[in-house]
């Protein structure tokens, strides 16, 4: 039986590492990705409640996703909590290693964020939200939120962008006010104008009658004969 290649030819297939280096390209765009959010810091009050949001993602699903919290307490990270997803929408059995956390995340919408009750000034650090999807070949992926813990929140001082604000409010105001004085002025300039060609006009007929001109074609009549 005789084999022959179909649209491409065997040397026009290009090199394996070729191929390779586009497989794994196309890999990576689907792999595994944990998310803090935008903004992956947060201040607090000491005593507070707060929550360490953590998301996962994956473009091909998950199977038996394991994860973790860790605290890096100078270097040494330490687990706060940790579990494994068999499936998605599936609330996972968490094991909590540190007090005052809780799992609230329930796995709804891939929400692993954790709770952690009264906050101390020993809480304020690193924390990495780790995951690994054996669905893809054990891909990894961790995000970092970083949680700082203070006396009181800084009242900011609003004072330069009040004035800032003021300026330019009035400076606007101003070239509004500017604008308007300036449109009436013309409008009274051009009625003045208009008002000055009318008495012109009115002086020349004036004047063309006691010169005696007819003022207008109206005006002048044929004498009268005598009987």
């Amino acid at each position: 039986m005789e084999v022959r290649w179909i649209g491409v030819e065997p040397s026009k297939l290009g090199s394996p590492y070729a191929a390779f280096t586009l497989l794994l390209g196309v890999w990576s765009a689907q792999g595994l990705e944990m998310s803090v959010g935008k903004i992956p810091f947060l201040q607090a009050v000491n005593g507070s409640t707060v929550m360490l949001p953590c998301t996962y993602a994956s473009c091909i699903g998950i199977q038996d996703l394991y994860f973790n919290w860790q605290y890096n307490d100078n270097g040494t990270m330490q687990k706060v909590c940790e579990a494994v997803i068999p499936t998605e929408d599936v609330v996972p059995d968490v094991q909590i290693h540190k007090e005052r956390v809780e799992f609230i995340g329930k796995n709804n919408k891939n929400n692993i964020s954790i709770l952690i009750w009264n906050i101390t000034f020993e809480d304020g650090g690193y924390y990495t939200c780790f995951g690994k999807n054996p669905k893809e070949k054990n891909k990894n992926h961790s995000a970092i939120f970083h949680l700082i813990v203070v006396d009181e929140l800084r009242v900011v001082d609003n004072t330069l962008t009040i004035l800032i604000a003021s300026a330019v409010g009035g400076a606007i105001a101003f070239l509004m006010a500017f604008m308007l004085l300036k449109n009436l002025t013309l409008f009274v300039l051009a009625k003045l104008e208009e008002k000055n060609k009318e008495c012109l006009v009115s002086s020349s007929g004036i004047d063309n009658t006691e010169n005696g001109l007819p003022a207008s074609k109206a005006d002048s009549k044929p004498t009268p004969k005598k009987k």
